[in-house]
């Protein structure tokens, strides 16, 4: 990305609930958001529940299990996207609750700034594990290569600063994973609900 097209999204960030809403039909003050704190900085997504409501769901019930707190951004691909949610610093995984249906014919595309569920080859297989797109990943939409797409359900809406610093890691190989670990933790202090839905 640019630097000029990342000030551009930074400059959106603040407008992306609005943007969002005309989209998907919800009002901004509706919209569910949750905040992380990193150490990299904070950033804020903001969920749609009425285009992916059982992912929303999903997602939010993690967030309030305190789940994601003290995991790991543990795939970093700079010109793609950053993943986590999924292990701790350790690199232990962490238990989750049975997958998700996929939810990826929504309307939400994987564009720059959204976020989505990681998943296997399995389309039914998302469980915690999100990632952010740091580009319009096109390829990642239903259908996608492999048919099915990849559920996006909401969108940075500040810190888009932070993202990008987190994108511009330097990574390596990790516990079990050959690359694309940065090389410096990046941990999720906590991710908090800001707005009930």
């Amino acid at each position: 990305m640019t630097f000029l097209r990342f000030l551009n999204w930074a400059a959106r960030a603040s407008m992306a609930a609005l943007v969002m809403s005309a989209a998907t039909g919800t009002l901004a003050q509706e919209a569910p958001r949750v905040k992380f704190v990193t150490s990299a900085g904070n950033f804020t997504v903001e969920v749609y529940p009425d285009k992916a409501p059982k992912t929303v769901a999903n997602f939010l019930q993690y967030v309030k299990d305190k789940h994601y707190d003290g995991t790991i951004f543990h795939r970093v691909i700079d010109n793609f996207m950053v993943q986590g949610g999924g292990f701790d610093p350790t690199y232990a995984q962490k238990p989750t609750r049975p997958p998700v249906p996929l939810e990826a014919g929504n309307g939400l595309k994987n564009d720059l700034g959204t976020i989505a569920m990681a998943r296997t080859s399995d389309p039914n297989s998302a469980t915690a594990q999100f990632f952010i797109n740091v580009k319009d990943n096109v390829r990642l939409n239903a259908p996608s290569p492999d048919g099915f797409g990849y559920t996006v359900f909401g969108k940075v809406v500040s810190g888009a600063e932070v993202i990008q610093k987190i994108k511009g890691a330097p990574t390596g190989a990790g516990g079990p994973f050959p690359s694309d670990v940065p090389k410096t933790t990046i941990l999720i202090t906590s991710a908090t609900l800001e707005k009930k839905p």
